[in-house]
């Protein structure tokens, strides 16, 4: 008798232990309601590397033009509950549970207030490439040095390149974002693209979308008064004769729209990475 009663109470602890643990596992994760009527965006500090949908039943793609925003939206109502796994450029792993919610769907998520999985995700040749894309990302960030300039100014917004560096594939744009009005701008879209100079009205103009690598800043807002700077990481490219490189800044429910173009002799004034050192830079 005493054994069995020894055996039950043993029963009892494992699975509480088992529970606690799940309960822990759980923990980790960070949850997240979902409508079939509005779509929800996960803000990720970093480029998404990989992602992987637990069930069909969700609706996932990143976002146009950006390599760090995600768009869910529920393509079946009342779906299980499934998982969400993304993978950013900066070896970070996050995991989400994501339910349905008609009512009451989140809409906008920082990834960086959510919970990491793990940070130790390592990427089979390529994490030294990017890490160095990083760094040098951040250099061309924090020098002084203006070796092309191309401005466009509307609404008291004003778009600005002002410099252009290479190091062997890699392009390196610093931008300059300005605010000079009293309400906050809110960035839909910053696209990078080659287009024909001319339009011809019987010919569509063809558009070569360029992807940025890397940016050293994920924020899509330009608050009021204020300035900000990025440096965009471009596979390198060459314009060719009779196209341009145009910047397109769109506002998120708003009209204040800027484009600064830039043609292929401003390319060619890229500063090599050599003159990163260089007392001058």
């Amino acid at each position: 008798m005493k054994t069995l009663k020894l055996l039950i109470i043993t029963f009892i602890i494992l699975t509480a232990a088992s529970a606690q643990a799940q309960f822990n596992t759980e923990a980790e994760y960070t949850n997240v309601q979902l409508s079939s009527l509005k779509t929800t965006s996960i803000l990720f500090p970093y480029s998404i590397k990989s992602l992987d949908i637990g069930s069909r039943d969700v609706l996932v793609q990143k976002a146009k033009g950006m390599e760090n925003i995600l768009l869910l939206k529920a393509g079946v109502q009342n779906f299980k509950q499934t998982n969400l796994t993304v993978v950013t450029s900066d070896g970070r792993l996050y995991v989400f549970l994501l339910d349905y919610d008609e009512e009451f769907p989140q809409l906008n998520i920082k990834a960086e207030n959510s919970v990491v999985a793990s940070k130790e995700i390592l990427f089979s040749g390529e994490n030294d490439n990017q890490k160095k894309t990083e760094q040098l990302a951040g250099l061309a960030l924090l020098k002084k040095k203006k070796n092309i300039k191309a401005k466009s100014s509307k609404y008291l917004i004003s778009l600005e390149i002002n410099g252009a560096f290479i190091y062997q594939d890699v392009l390196y744009f610093r931008v300059v974002f300005e605010n000079r009005s009293q309400i906050n701008y809110d960035i839909d879209q910053f696209r990078f693209y080659i287009r024909d100079q001319k339009k011809s009205k019987r010919t569509a103009s063809q558009e070569i979308e360029i992807l940025p690598l890397y940016t050293t800043s994920s924020s899509a807002v330009i608050p009021d008064k204020s300035e900000l700077t990025k440096v965009y990481a471009l596979e390198k490219f060459t314009i060719p004769e009779g196209k341009y490189l145009t910047l397109q800044l769109i506002e998120k429910n708003g009209g204040r729209h800027l484009e600064v173009n830039i043609r292929n002799n401003m390319i060619n004034k890229a500063a090599p990475i050599k003159d990163f050192n260089d007392s001058n830079f």
